[in-house]
Order: C-alpha cells, then sequence, then structure tokens
C-alpha cells in the first residue's frame, strides 16, 4: 500500500459518496432487540423420519413420490421411495423408525425458502418508536417457511448480525440460518468514508477478517468501487447492489456486473443500463433525491426512458449480463404498493401480525424511508403499472435465456411485512411469467446459489442441511396458501368462508418448529405492543 493510501485508511477518512452516507444518517437506529432464547422448536433428533410424502425437491423437477425422509441431526441422511400415489405403501421399503416420526402421507415436502435479500429490522425515523423485536421478525420468517435469509446490509451491526448468526446456528434461539452482507463502509460497527481503491481494498480484506459473508454495495466511486469488488472475489466475499440513484449515472448495473459483482438488487442500474438515447435519466423540474415521494415516483419512469422489450439494446443488454453470470433479486413485492395503495395498504395480515410501530413508520411522513405515500397519485400507479410491465418481461426474458433469478423480500418498508412479503414475492414472479416450479426454484436452490451455499441448503438431497417444509397440500398449486393467514375459500358443505393454508412445519436445520404455534406467539406480541400504545 503507498503512503498516502495507508495514511487515508489509518485515518478513517474514506469517501463513498457522502450524500449516500448521509442518507442513512437521518434515520434513527435505535437498536434492535437481539433474540437471546429459544421457545420454540423441537430438536434436532438422532434420528427424524418423514413417512410418505410427496417430494418437490427444488431443482425444478416436478413433485414425486411417495417417499421417506430421514434427517440424522442437521442432515439429511436417505431418501427411499417406498410406493407411489393410489398404491399402499410397500412396508418392506420403509426405514427403521426414528426418535421421532412425522406422518406426511398426502402432504409435501418442498426445500425450505431461501429470501435473498433481508433486513432484521428497519432504520426506524425518531417519530415511529422501537422497531419490533428480532423474535418477531424471526418468527415471522419461519412461520412462512424461510429458513435462510441473506441480511443485506447489517443495519444493526456486523458485530450483532455475527452474534445472532452464531446464536441460530447452535440453536439457542428460534431464526433462520443468517448469512451477513456489511454495508459498504459499514453504517453500524465502524463508519467510514473511503478515498482510494487502496483503501477499499483494506477494508474489504478487514471485513472478510471479521467473519462477513459478504458485502452489500450502494455505489461508490468508479475506482473505488472496482476495487472493491476486485478484492471481494480475491478474499471469496460474495457482493450485491443497490445501485443508488446518486451513483448510477457513473455506473449502471451492467457495468459493475462486468467488475464481477454477484447480484444487482431491486431494479436500480439495469434501467440505466438499457438507456439507448440518453445516458443519465431526465429527471423532473425541482427533483430532490431526499424528498421520498419525489424519489420514488421518478423512479416509476426510468424504464419508461429505457431500451423497449425486443429492441437489439434490450437483446444486447439481456446477452452482456448472461457473460457476466450475474443474477438478480429484484424484490418486486416491496414496490408493490406503488402500482396498488390502497390495496397493499389494506392487506388481510396487519391488523393481526403488523407490529404497530411498523404500520405506524410504514405510514406517510417526512424523513422516513418508504413513507412518501403523501402524494401519491393514481398517475404514480399508472406509470408503476407500466414499469412492472416491463421489468416483469426483462425478468423473463432473462430467466428464459438461463439467467438466474431470486427471490427476496426486502420486507419492513413500504408495507411489506416480514414472511408475509416473501409470499408475495412468490406470487409476482408467478405473474412475471415463471411457471409455479421456476418460482420455487428461484426461492430454493437457486437462492442458495446467488449465496454460494448449493452444496449445503436450497434442494432435497442427501447430505445437505434439513431445511425442510412439510405442506397440507401442494404449494404449487397455489401460493396464496403460503400466507400466515391463508387465503379465504368456501366450505362446500357450509357454504361458508374458511381460511385454509397449506404449510403446517417448518424444519430449519433438524429442528421442527410449528408454524400455527409461530403464528399465535407473533399475534400475541402484536397485541401487546397495541395494549402498550393504546393511542395507535
Amino acid at each position: 500500500m503507498d503512503k498516502e493510501s495507508k495514511a487515508s485508511t489509518e485515518a478513517g477518512s474514506i469517501e463513498i459518496g457522502e450524500e449516500i452516507v448521509a442518507g442513512f444518517a437521518k434515520y434513527k437506529l435505535p437498536g434492535i432487540t437481539a433474540a437471546s432464547g429459544r421457545d420454540r422448536g423441537e430438536g434436532p433428533y438422532g434420528r427424524l423420519v418423514l413417512r410418505g410424502a410427496t417430494l418437490v425437491d427444488g431443482t425444478g423437477a416436478p413433485p414425486w413420490g411417495l417417499v421417506d425422509i430421514v434427517v440424522e441431526g442437521n442432515r439429511i441422511a436417505d431418501i427411499v421411495s417406498v410406493g407411489c400415489p393410489g398404491l399402499a405403501i410397500r412396508p418392506e421399503r420403509r426405514p427403521p423408525p426414528g426418535d421421532a416420526d412425522i406422518d406426511c402421507e398426502g402432504k409435501f415436502v418442498t426445500p425450505g425458502f431461501v429470501d435473498s435479500h433481508v433486513h432484521v429490522g428497519a432504520p426506524f425515523h425518531a417519530a415511529s418508536g422501537e422497531m419490533p423485536a428480532a423474535d418477531y421478525v424471526y418468527k415471522l420468517w419461519l412461520a412462512h417457511g424461510v429458513t435462510t435469509v441473506r441480511e443485506a446490509g447489517c443495519f444493526n451491526g456486523l458485530a450483532w448480525t455475527l452474534q445472532q448468526k452464531r446464536a441460530s446456528a447452535s440453536h439457542t434461539i428460534a431464526a433462520p440460518n443468517l448469512y451477513a452482507y456489511a454495508y459498504f463502509p459499514a453504517i453500524n460497527d465502524y463508519l467510514k468514508t473511503i478515498h482510494t481503491p487502496a483503501a477499499a481494498r483494506e477494508w474489504i480484506r478487514q471485513l472478510a477478517e471479521k467473519g462477513a459473508d459478504g458485502v452489500k454495495f450502494f455505489g461508490a466511486p468508479p475506482a473505488v468501487m472496482e476495487a472493491a469488488l476486485d478484492e471481494a472475489k480475491r478474499v471469496d466475499l460474495r457482493t450485491c447492489c443497490h445501485h443508488a440513484t446518486l451513483a448510477v449515472s457513473r455506473m449502471n448495473a451492467l457495468t459493475t456486473a462486468k467488475w464481477g459483482l454477484t447480484s444487482t438488487e431491486h431494479f436500480y442500474g439495469l434501467a440505466e443500463a438499457l438507456f439507448d438515447d440518453r445516458t443519465i435519466q431526465s429527471f423532473p423540474t425541482g427533483y430532490h433525491y431526499n424528498d421520498e415521494y419525489l424519489r420514488f415516483s421518478t423512479s416509476g419512469t426510468t424504464f419508461l426512458q429505457a431500451a423497449q422489450p425486443g429492441s437489439a439494446k434490450w437483446n444486447e443488454v439481456l446477452d452482456a449480463f448472461l457473460e457476466a453470470g450475474h443474477t438478480f433479486v429484484p424484490t418486486l413485492n416491496v414496490y408493490d404498493a406503488n402500482r396498488d395503495l390502497m390495496r397493499t395498504r389494506r392487506a388481510d395480515w396487519h391488523e393481526r401480525y403488523t407490529d404497530p410501530n411498523l404500520m405506524r413508520y410504514f405510514e406517510p411522513h417526512r424523513g422516513g424511508h418508504g413513507s412518501y405515500w403523501y402524494r401519491w397519485s393514481t398517475q404514480n400507479e399508472v406509470e408503476w403499472r407500466e414499469t412492472f410491465r416491463i421489468w416483469m418481461q426483462f425478468l423473463r426474458d432473462y430467466k428464459n435465456l438461463g439467467g438466474r433469478v431470486c427471490a427476496g423480500s426486502d420486507s419492513g418498508f413500504m408495507y411489506q411485512v416480514y414472511g408475509f412479503g416473501f409470499v408475495r414475492e412468490l406470487e409476482l414472479l408467478q405473474e412475471a411469467g415463471f411457471t409455479s416450479l421456476e418460482v420455487l426454484r428461484a426461492a430454493t436452490s437457486h437462492g442458495a446459489a446467488v449465496l454460494g451455499i448449493e452444496e449445503e441448503t436450497g434442494s432435497v438431497e442427501v447430505g445437505k442441511r434439513a431445511d425442510l417444509l412439510i405442506h397440507d397440500s401442494n404449494p404449487l398449486d397455489d401460493f396464496k396458501l403460503l400466507y400466515g393467514t391463508g387465503a379465504l375459500r368456501l366450505d362446500e358443505a357450509t357454504q361458508r368462508g374458511v381460511w385454509q393454508r397449506c404449510l403446517r412445519y417448518t424444519i430449519k436445520d433438524g429442528i421442527v418448529l410449528d408454524t400455527k404455534a409461530l403464528l399465535e406467539d407473533v399475534e400475541a406480541m402484536v397485541s401487546q405492543a397495541k395494549a402498550d400504545r393504546p393511542e395507535q
């Protein structure tokens, strides 16, 4: 390292675009109460057997079976074909009993879901009150089948996130498997501003030594960003980027993909890569990035200024991303309210499962990220519906070419609640033209692949971690049945509406969790929070 770069690093003077860092400074980061004990879940068992299941393994293969799945500790030890639908199971094929057996006849087993973009809590504005505790977040994820998450930013601090990761791995808390992607250049533990490529490389090396699994970028000066991405590859850290509007004019998503970025989050930087008659988006008179309404209403026009589906530019960009081996994590659901605010705001689950402080944060107010509804109009929704149409077409085309698209929720913003937002993402991928099997693959094996843990989880195969879901019915038939509320269906016998859901058990790392009990815990937390703040 040269003398100037070394001095810069030691002084902590690191320049990433101070306006991006300052954007986070306006949010109150009071800290979130960490989970410290486990009050739900049985196991892991020395031997657990799931009996007579129909298997949907997450690789894209259709349902098959019937099978007995043997789990020893936290690993899948065997998958034994024991029969087929319509015939009696042959007892001579069945593996011996376990310490616990679960009758899965008539049920479906899938891999646990991988949510490829999450935040354990959100950077709350001071007026919103305290964040819901981590237990609230974790239990909602587990109740919706999410067994693995990529924490994209570690806004509670890298050390905090790594402590929770260790607690989850040791089974001392009820939480998904956590993978920590620290914000470049860290927003809580040691916030800096990075001026030089050498300083960026040094920061990445330090991050790897601290035990992070990856890096979350919002942008940086191009030379700094390119150096950081190169160093991340050298030290085996995966990377993702929310290409912030303040940085995207200097490098769009295709630029960073060619530099080795693992995944693009959301849609920022993608539309800019598709520009063919400009290089910078046209902004309205009076635009100001820190006005959240102007930021998000204008974002709804970016794709409208880009090359359209089927054009030469469109196909050129698709091919370039494919050649780079790039992954997209679109988090469609977190922008869903932009195209239908009233429906999203009145979702079935808010009354029972949305923490009142979280709902207060969602409601329109100045200074809160994603709380920009104070001017939201029909015209804004029309523009965002067209944006979704173009964006979804790109994702469908990329998927059809063999590109990887993963399911990520980014819940905790814009009326999207943990767990519920992930299921909504599955629905939106299906709307984008993914078959139900392609959606499941995006939510399981492809999610594991983008994290680099496909040998560990993401599909139901012998030797992999026992991250499994047991469903009362086939989730591929209707993703709505995965919601914690279920979906309203007609009981033909009584001719009355009943709420049906399909996910019975979540098995995370060999621990069996009853989803109904998890949801009851969350509902009790919400009721208590409302009692504590009756004015809400």
